[in-house]
């Protein structure tokens, strides 16, 4: 008689129920599945053990007095790189669904985790996995909530599927690591995204209305990298909107507590991570943190104009006097900040640097978070690699 595994005795959590990780869950979707039998190890604001999982992912962990792997996490290489035909309708020029597709077209995967919308809602998280490139592209543009991702895995392993792709941010993807030995798979490859400053649906529609001109035509929008916050409207209309212009009064409490006490902006255990912040405005940031992560890489090179990263500027006076102005609430006229934004702009960190502004800035944001909700769990959940960039600036009490 074939014993079934013991996850398979657990029942997933109604979704009214209290999640272990309490008010700091993530909303991966672990706990919807039977996987939640190893939430206490897999959770990542449970248990936080991104050197080990680094050390099982990619064969080593990082090397923290080396600058950019104590920032960017294990790599093999790095590069700024667009579509040289851009994907219709991706909100930067379709590189992660067009890996995604080459994959499932050439047979290497059978399917890929990834999240369309609900069909009564551009912004509602829906994932699924997705057989066909129709499917793929039915995904594309983030949806800047959290997501349920993981809630899936239960069919994974019903299908019989043996290969796999994931797509996700950081704690979906820790998640998924600390159970992947569990899902029966022959081949996983995990295509990643940075992640900060995650919503509920309704701390989107929040911000939404607090920031942009006209919430309910907006398409999606992102954090960019000349410190203004770019919507992208129905109309094809671009709208921004300085960084240090935003309502942060208002807007403090609209992120997920999750999201205040993340230290994996940069999704350190995926095997290939796509984004923007270290990367030139108009171009996307590719990080290969291993051999797998080559090999998606390299399906479609010939599709790509690729250059080196670069790093410019300073950003650390820039982010010690944003940490007092975000813990006191400080806004701008909108004037001034459309100023600053624009000397910003021309002076401020670019490239890498950039992203070094981001981490730390969100860092130190975070670390004082914790400190101040939650300082049972400082000590253990904040990662050495943060702690020592935390520790360049003065922080308040």
């Amino acid at each position: 008689m074939t014993v079934a595994p013991s996850h398979h005795k657990a029942k997933a959590l109604k979704s009214s129920s209290r999640r272990p990780a309490k008010d700091l869950c993530s909303e991966c979707g672990l706990c919807d599945t039977y996987y939640i039998h190893y939430v206490k190890d897999a959770c990542a604001f449970i248990h936080q053990h991104i050197a080990e999982l680094e050390a099982e992912a990619h064969g080593r962990s990082r090397n923290l007095d080396e600058s950019d792997d104590r920032y960017f996490g294990v790599h093999q290489d790095m590069m700024a790189a667009r579509k040289t035909e851009p994907v219709p309708g991706a909100q930067w020029t379709g590189i992660v669904s067009s890996i995604a597709i080459e994959m499932l077209n050439r047979g290497i995967v059978e399917g890929v985790v990834c999240i369309q919308n609900t069909e009564d809602d551009r912004f509602q998280p829906k994932p699924v996995i997705a057989r066909t490139p129709a499917d793929v592209l039915a995904a594309r543009v983030n949806k800047p909530t959290l997501s349920p991702n993981l809630s899936v895995l239960e069919q994974i392993e019903e299908s019989g599927m043996k290969r796999l792709l994931v797509i996700g941010v950081g704690c979906q993807i820790q998640a998924l690591r600390a159970v992947e030995k569990q899902l029966g798979l022959e081949k996983l490859y995990v295509l990643g995204t940075p992640c900060v400053d995650n919503v509920t649906r309704a701390g989107l529609q929040k911000f939404l209305e607090t920031t942009s001109r006209s919430p309910d035509t907006v398409v999606h929008y992102e954090f960019m990298q000349d410190f203004r916050v770019h919507f992208k409207h129905e109309d094809g209309s671009v709208e921004t909107v300085p960084f240090f212009g935003l309502n942060t009064k208002e807007l403090k409490d609209v992120f997920a507590p999750s999201c205040m006490s993340c230290f994996d902006y940069v999704n350190s255990l995926a095997d290939l991570v796509v984004g923007y912040m270290g990367a030139p405005f108009g171009w996307q940031w590719i990080v290969v943190r291993n051999d797998r992560g080559q090999d998606m890489l390299d399906l479609v090179q010939d599709q790509l104009e690729t250059q080196p990263v670069m790093s410019q500027g300073d950003r650390r006076q820039a982010v010690q006097q944003s940490i007092p102005a975000y813990d006191k609430g400080v806004t701008l006229p909108m004037w001034a900040a459309k100023l600053m934004g624009v000397v910003i702009e021309r002076i401020g960190p670019k490239g890498l640097e950039y992203a070094r502004f981001s981490i730390d800035s969100h860092f130190t944001r975070n670390y004082l978070y914790l400190k101040r909700h939650h300082p049972e769990k400082l000590e253990a959940h904040v990662p050495e690699y943060a702690k020592r960039i935390v520790a360049q600036y003065t922080l308040p009490e």
